[in-house]
């Protein structure tokens, strides 16, 4: 019985690897039809800055980040004495192929020294904490949705 459990469990696994771009992004993740990056990126620096965060580094056109110091529930589960701690939430933008829509989703990781050349310090936060901006992620596929493809012009 433990051998057909075995043989199962990489079957099963590989289903779900394979599950199409509009299908993905993990929990709270949107689609947001017929846009394009740029539009996608406007609309993100207004929503995450009504939320108190500002920009931080980005990857244009597949991510943008945006970062907030860390409230008091994050320094105690994370700071450390006397070193900022940072909360980072990366807007990653995957095209859904053949068409103009766009599958949004957020990475969250907690950073030390942010911004800090040489000393900036990041570590990846589970999946769970990105459900966190799904009321933003509704406000930005809200804004960018109908845009169309617009011109790849850059930040």
């Amino acid at each position: 019985m433990k051998f057909f459990a075995c043989l199962a469990l990489p079957i099963l696994l590989a289903g779900c690897l394979t599950s199409p771009v509009s299908k993905s992004g993990g929990l709270g993740a949107v689609t947001v039809s017929n846009t394009n990056v740029n539009v996608i990126v406007a609309a993100a620096q207004s929503a995450f800055a009504s939320a108190g965060y500002s920009i931080g580094p980005a990857n244009y056109p597949d991510s943008i980040s945006f970062d907030k110091p860390a409230g008091a529930f994050g320094k105690i589960m994370w700071g450390s004495y006397d070193t900022p701690l940072t909360m980072r939430a990366t807007l990653v933008m995957d095209p859904i192929p053949g068409t103009n829509d766009f599958r949004l989703s957020v990475r969250v990781s907690r950073v030390t020294d942010a911004g800090d050349a040489g000393f900036e310090d990041s570590t990846k936060m589970l999946g769970v904490w990105g459900g966190e901006f799904n009321p933003i992620l509704r406000n930005i596929q809200a804004a960018a949705a109908g845009a169309g493809p617009g011109s790849p012009a850059s930040l």
